[in-house]
């Protein structure tokens, strides 16, 4: 369901100046919630300092649940924490790609310009668990109880006696994680392996199983996502909320490519946004050969024009991991710079993990999509006329828009638009391209 919201903007008749304002109505959101099967992961990061948050979406028997991670480098107790999904959710609403909505103005009244370019704008001895482990190559180095989880850090020596010890230990790993689980071992990397306490979940009395939280260092910028694609069935998607305070972060093993955004589309598509928005992406996958990491949003925390949500405040960030607030500017969010990456993968076009780097580019971004209404007033005056007759024009155009943003088609969407009427195709559109719309 989309949400609305207003946004008033106190820029509307603001004399164009350097500083750029979007103003207009923010009307939907495309939230992670539009699509099946989605991973939500938040990444803080600072120099060599990493909080990864991974939030749970399973459903189904707790006693079922486990997650393995490879991790950088050991993890103590206190590294370790458990915090709420209504953060990760505040995140994912604040920086959802959003459609907005504007109105023309009286063609016949002064007008005063503004600008709308966004482009400017406790721990528990393992030694208990060695007898059983030692011939298989794997060491529990450590073993956590954490809220609702039950944590152990493992290192091993070969991949098919780590494979084995989990399957002995209950933990359900694909066949075939061997291999990518070598190429982990290889890189000394340890395991973060963790089952559900079904005691402390009923004496917590939590309904669903909260996100667990990361805290470690390590010159190794990355998110291990091989271990997920080992004989999926079908495509995954990932969303990585990313956050630092130099800037815009971007992967350096895969292409990085910015959503199409600003584009005004028909009016219609604002019951349909959802509907619209999974078209668009689906058809950017398909352009990059799901071989691309998209950018839809990235954007300073203390500001957001149009906002999809408030911007997080100071003790929202700290939760999420965020180190660095400075305490004496009370709950004011500052020098947080998020960005929002979308992923769909499998394993064979996304064959390594995602390498990470932070860049100094603390642009604005945002996936947006703008409504336009037209004037419906009776004024007569010169500029009137010729609204009127650009006007076919500006509806023939956003429905190519939308045609190349979804790859629906041209017929379809004029029919959605009520008809097209006499004078909006532009003359100059080849023959041929009539001829299948």
């Amino acid at each position: 369901m989309i949400k609305y919201l207003t946004l008033s903007c106190l820029l509307l008749l603001a004399i164009v100046s350097s500083a750029t304002a979007f103003c207009g109505f923010f009307v939907g959101k495309a939230d992670t919630d539009l699509f099946n099967n989605a991973s939500k992961v938040v990444l803080v990061r600072d120099g060599n300092k990493t909080v990864l948050t991974m939030v749970n979406d399973y459903e189904g028997d707790p006693r079922e649940f486990a997650m393995v991670v490879p991790v950088p480098t050991f993890i103590e107790r206190e590294q370790i924490h458990v915090t709420e999904n209504k953060y990760v959710e505040h995140l994912d609403a604040y920086t959802a790609p959003r459609l907005v909505e504007y109105f023309d103005d009286d063609p016949c009244a002064p007008q005063i310009a503004y600008e709308r370019d966004m482009s400017s704008a406790s721990a528990v001895s393992a030694g208990r668990r060695a007898g059983g482990t030692k011939s298989l190559g794997v060491t529990v180095e450590a073993e956590y109880s954490v809220g609702e989880y039950t944590i152990l850090i493992l290192s091993a020596e070969e991949s098919s006696g780590l494979e084995t010890w989990l399957r002995q230990s209950g933990y359900r790993i694909p066949e075939g994680a061997a291999e990518v689980l070598g190429s982990y071992i290889k890189q000394k990397m340890r395991f973060f392996v963790a089952k559900v306490d079904l005691g402390e979940k009923k004496r917590l009395g939590h309904s669903y199983l909260r996100p667990l939280q990361v805290a470690y260092e390590s010159p190794k910028f990355m998110l291990p996502i091989r271990l997920g694609t080992v004989n999926a069935k079908d495509y995954q998607e990932l969303f990585v909320f990313a956050m630092t305070r130099t800037g815009r972060v971007e992967c350096s093993n895969y292409r990085t490519v910015k959503l199409p955004t600003g584009m005004e589309i028909p009016v219609y598509v604002k019951e349909r946004f959802g509907d619209f928005y999974k078209a668009m992406f689906d058809r950017q996958v398909k352009n990059e050969k799901m071989k691309a990491v998209f950018v839809e949003y990235a954007w300073d925390m203390n500001w957001c024009d149009p906002c999809a949500a408030d911007p997080l405040d100071r003790e929202e960030l700290r939760e999420l991991g965020v180190f660095w607030m400075d305490d004496s500017r009370g709950g004011q969010a500052q020098n947080a710079y998020v960005t929002r990456l979308h992923l769909r993968y499998t394993g064979d076009t996304f064959p390594e993990d995602l390498a990470l780097h932070e860049t100094g580019d603390r642009a604005n971004f945002q996936g947006r999509y703008v409504l336009q209404h037209p004037w419906t007033g009776k004024g007569g005056c010169e500029a009137a006329d010729e609204y009127r007759t650009n006007l076919a024009k500006r509806r023939s155009a956003r429905a190519k828009n939308l045609q190349e943003l979804t790859g629906w088609k041209l017929a379809t969407i004029h029919s959605d638009m009520g008809g097209i009427g006499k004078g909006d195709r532009d003359d100059d559109t080849p023959w041929y391209k009539k001829i299948w719309e």
